[in-house]
């Protein structure tokens, strides 16, 4: 299979494991990226089985919306029973790295909001140690430099993300040659930056299922 056909294979999976929960007071979280964009593609099929979704970027709504999937907003919503999205790395922890598409803030409080936090991926993105896919960090376009000599001092070389604002009107750091060995800790440390919005870390809220497609089918890990 090529890496279209493993996403797809992923996103198939997930939705046929939260079917069975559905009901029609289900609002269900969604995030951004081409993973979740199969995965809303066949949501769409089932429409009538849950009451909408949230959304964790403008993208993703728009999508949802034109498949005529209601699109709440999260103050209006509550908790919601699953959050569905990619990943651009996770370790065995099922700690993430997320954010390559500049939505990080936004799927971080979705993920938050979620009672379980469903992540699909192909297994190229399983690692031992997060830190190979550049870490991007959400910064106050104000602070962007600031910020950026906090990062050098932690070890990291930052990158400016040129052409990029986010959904909140910020900017996106992204950290290079940043081994990442303690990720609830050294996600901690880079929000304490004034002017950070938030990082690309899903550590010290993980994933609780992780999907994985493989040439022999989807591995379903969860830990604990």
């Amino acid at each position: 299979m090529n890496q279209d056909q493993l996403k797809a294979s992923v996103a198939q999976a997930a939705l046929q494991h939260i079917l069975p929960q559905l009901n029609s007071d289900t609002i269900l979280g969604i995030g951004t990226g081409s993973t979740a964009n199969f995965f809303i593609d066949f949501l769409a099929e089932h429409k009538g089985a849950f009451d909408g979704c949230v959304a964790s970027s403008e993208a993703s709504a728009e999508r949802l919306r034109a498949h005529g999937i209601p699109v709440y907003d999260l103050n209006e919503s509550g908790t919601l029973e699953f959050y569905i999205d990619g990943a651009d790395e996770s370790n065995e922890r099922l700690e993430l790295i997320k954010g390559g598409g500049a939505a990080l803030t936004r799927e971080k409080i979705v993920a938050a909001a979620s009672k379980t936090f469903i992540c699909i991926a192909d297994e190229s993105k399983l690692v031992n140690v997060l830190g190979e896919f550049p870490l991007p960090i959400e910064v106050i376009p104000m602070a962007r430099s600031y910020v950026a000599r906090e990062l050098v001092a932690m070890g990291a070389d930052p990158v400016y993300r040129e052409g990029v604002v986010t959904d909140n009107g910020n900017i996106i750091l992204d950290l290079y040659n940043f081994q990442i060995a303690t990720p609830r800790a050294i996600e901690t440390a880079i929000n304490q930056i004034v002017g950070v919005v938030t990082n690309g870390l899903f550590a010290n809220r993980p994933a609780d299922i992780l999907m994985l497609a493989t040439q022999d089918g989807v591995v379903t890990k969860t830990v604990g």
